[in-house]
């Protein structure tokens, strides 16, 4: 999951709404993303809602972080029983 909100998350909530797998939570002091729950969006979209939808560009994708494509669709199929991916 290389999925990060920066301190520059304003708390607004946009990308909690946008997240297919709900891995994004509010947390002490702003949103939060949950490494078990965040595929990247692979098998749902075929871009991070997350960072389309940050008004303040405060969601970015750590490329060191990144995970394979196949670990991510294994990921999101444990999280989605019985349905198929999008974009797979």
């Amino acid at each position: 999951m290389a999925v990060k909100i920066t301190n520059d998350c304003i708390a607004c909530g946009a990308c909690e709404a946008e997240c297919p797998n709900k891995a994004i939570k509010e947390g002490p002091t702003s949103y939060e993303v949950d490494p078990e729950r965040c595929t990247e969006c692979v098998g749902s979209h075929r871009a991070q809602q997350c960072i389309e939808i940050c008004p303040v560009s405060a969601v970015v994708l750590e490329e060191a972080s990144r995970e394979p494509r196949e670990a991510l669709l294994e990921r999101w199929r444990k999280l989605h029983p019985g349905e198929e991916p999008k974009n797979s």
